[in-house]
């Protein structure tokens, strides 16, 4: 009996429980999941409801609606057939730095692909596009472009790698990636520092060449966007785009892209680093001139100091430049201010030695008696003083009673006629003899002719450099 009852009910409720789970078809299920991390053995089970996972729902319809997993991405789009063309465009963030001993640049951009795959096409009724992130990226083909001559490069990925897909309904896509490149830029320092430098950003497809795949611009000219970049030491003169073909031997011609920029370097930096310094030094050794030149203490510490002083300025230059093998233009500078310096000590050691055996002659011809003192003869200009040199040795002219001189006697020199005036020519050689017998003159002539040179000097080489 009840057994029979049982079986009673339980045919008048099953069709009963059916009808009332189909009333709430679209309710969501939550289950309770008990916790066991960290639970303490002999306590009460804690249940919390667990969620579906809202995100990876959304990327499984994400890879569903490209039906990723009915291709193969690792082939080109449209292979077998003509090139796919990649367009590109590149948005200059900023030039981060420039090296001269190095040769290189390092420089953030913004680089954007646009192609079509018409794989990755889905059906839209608002035409609306789908953005992803880069987890995607890994899952589909992308165009393989790479920096020509780069040192280093990254992907900055704080705090998610920044890249960004974006796909549209008929299948073109945009994939846009943040990179920092350190790249090669062959400088010519021939004119440094009054230079310009050109240097390029190369971007090239590493596998797929032109036959596969065709790079080019994407705007034409407006494809390469700068903001304003101000850098410490250079002007940015131009920033433009253009195209060529790269060929290999082994794989043939390849599209590139060029990023070309001119810079001009600013001057003041290195006119008040070692334009002024270096004039200063050369002008400071012509106080030399002025010293006495008995003064040999003065005027050969003065000699040394700024000969040590151009050589520490031409090393601290050197330091910081590549070692070329061609002479710069601040070479030529410095180089020809040091020989400005070296001379005026070269001059003062010509005339210390001038002055001692133009006082030997002196003394051998008894014009100095041989207890005169020099030292104490001498003036503050170098000369000595009359009262002081004996001048008995001298012949006296024969005076007449009226205390003149004896007329001159007639000669067969005829006299030159009213209107005419004779004029004593001077050889070189006498000329030499007598500033060796006079050598305080070689001072007065370098008080003129080292300023002149030097002036000359810089007039040429900023005509020529600037």
């Amino acid at each position: 009996m009840p057994l029979a009852f049982k079986l009673f009910l339980l045919t008048w409720l099953w069709p009963i429980a059916l009808l009332n789970g189909s009333n709430f078809p679209d309710s969501k299920k939550q289950t309770e999941v008990p916790l066991n991390d960290h639970r303490k053995q002999g306590s009460r089970p804690e249940f919390r409801m667990k969620k579906s996972d809202s995100t990876k729902s959304t990327l499984i319809k994400s890879e569903q609606l490209l039906r990723i997993e009915e291709h193969d991405f690792a082939m080109r789009p449209g292979f077998g057939s003509s090139a796919i063309p990649v367009g590109i465009d590149v948005q200059v963030e900023s030039i981060d730095s420039i090296s001269e001993v190095n040769m290189d640049f390092t420089m953030t951009l913004y680089l954007r692909h646009y192609w079509k795959d018409e794989r990755l096409s889905f059906p839209s009724t608002s035409n609306k596009s789908r953005t992803f992130d880069g987890r995607l990226v890994k899952k589909i083909w992308v165009p393989d472009v790479f920096f020509v001559h780069s040192k280093r490069s990254f992907i900055h990925d704080t705090t998610m790698e920044n890249i960004m897909l974006r796909v549209y309904p008929d299948g073109n896509i945009l994939y846009s990636v943040r990179i920092t490149v350190t790249a090669l830029c062959s400088m010519d320092f021939s004119r440094f520092p009054l230079d310009k430098q050109n240097c390029s950003l190369e971007l090239e497809s590493y596998a797929y060449n032109e036959k596969d795949l065709m790079l080019y611009w994407k705007n034409g000219n407006d494809s390469l966007g700068t903001e304003e970049i101000l850098l410490s030491q250079f002007f940015i003169e131009q920033f433009n785009p253009f195209n060529g073909l790269a060929f290999y031997s082994s794989t043939g011609w390849y599209n590139r892209l060029y990023i070309n920029f001119i810079l001009r370097r600013h001057i003041f930096f290195f006119m008040l680093q070692t334009y002024f310094p270096t004039m200063l030094m050369v002008m400071l050794s012509w106080v030399s001139f002025w010293i006495d030149r008995r003064a040999v203490p003065a005027r050969v510490s003065l000699g040394i100091t700024t000969v040590l002083t151009m050589t520490t300025i031409i090393t601290g230059v050197s330091a910081s430049m590549p070692q070329v093998s061609y002479v710069k233009a601040v070479d030529i500078y410095l180089w020809t201010s040091f020989l400005f310096v070296f001379l005026s000590v070269i001059e003062y050691a010509a005339v210390n030695y001038l002055t001692t055996i133009e006082e030997m002659k002196k003394l051998k011809s008894k014009k100095i008696p041989v207890t005169y003192d020099t030292t104490q003869a001498m003036a503050f200009d170098g000369c000595f003083h009359d009262n002081d040199i004996d001048l008995t040795a001298f012949s006296s002219i024969p005076m007449n009673p009226e205390g003149r001189p004896p007329p001159r006697r007639n000669t067969a020199v005829n006299l030159p006629s009213e209107g005419h005036r004779l004029r004593r020519t001077r050889s070189l050689k006498r000329s030499v003899e007598y500033i060796i017998n006079n050598s305080h003159i070689i001072d007065s002539y370098s008080r003129i002719l080292f300023p002149f040179a030097y002036v000359l000097f810089n007039i040429i080489y900023w005509s020529l450099y600037s």
